[in-house]
């Protein structure tokens, strides 16, 4: 079983895919939600420009590089805008840093510190303890695609908006190693916005400060 609200996964048998809770709102996302810095002088969402792949970056001297089999693909664009690229990189690499907590099987590690802060760092330690108690880590690909990223006037945080497509992304219980299958649905789609900040006296480093989550996001098909 996936793509179930944290609470049911926590009690049910293992979702497939991570961050199916919201932390920092109401558990609910709709494209007219207010997150921090949208009444702040925003511009339009800006549609992507030039073609790239995410690397799994440390600019914080944090590797986040993941085992063989649970690959994350970032198939998008990079914006024009320096901050709204490296913010969308490190994005990226929050997911990465969840995804990476669940396989080592902790909930404080130095990657999800790096890339997370406030209620961005509560969600996060939230998701990779309910794998962790459940004894679940992942396998197969997380595709996230169909990026937009938004900025305050000031540049002090960005709104990255992603889609993520778990269909070829399943559980596994640690200790049989079985893989947890199921048939693809509309439950296979989320629609993230991640709020990211800028780290204090570092340049290259932003952290996902809120998140909010559309679970079965028809959009993201």
């Amino acid at each position: 079983m996936k793509r179930r609200s944290l609470p049911v996964a926590a009690a049910l048998a293992a979702p497939a895919a991570l961050l199916t809770a919201c932390v920092g709102g109401d558990g609910k996302s709709s494209d007219d939600d207010t997150v921090v810095g949208t009444d702040q002088g925003t511009e339009t969402p800006k549609k992507p420009m030039k073609r790239t792949t995410v690397p799994a970056d440390k600019p914080d001297g944090v590797d986040v590089s993941l085992p063989k089999d649970m690959d994350l693909v970032f198939d998008w664009d990079k914006p024009k805008d320096q901050n709204e690229a490296v913010a969308m990189d490190n994005a990226a690499n929050f997911f990465r840093a969840i995804h990476l907590a669940v396989n080592k099987r902790t909930t404080k590690g130095a990657a999800v510190a790096s890339y997370a802060t406030g209620s961005g760092l509560k969600y996060a330690q939230t998701q990779s303890e309910a794998w962790v108690r459940g004894g679940w880590t992942a396998t197969g690909t997380l595709r996230h695609c169909d990026v937009t990223t938004r900025s305050v006037e000031n540049g002090t945080s960005v709104e990255v908006a992603i889609c993520a497509d778990s269909r070829k992304f399943y559980g596994k219980e640690v200790r049989t190693g079985k893989i947890l299958t199921t048939d693809p649905s509309i439950d296979d789609f989320d629609c993230f916005k991640i709020i990211m900040v800028r780290r204090p006296k570092a340049e290259r480093l932003w952290q996902a400060s809120k998140v909010f989550v559309e679970t079965k996001a028809a959009k993201c098909r």
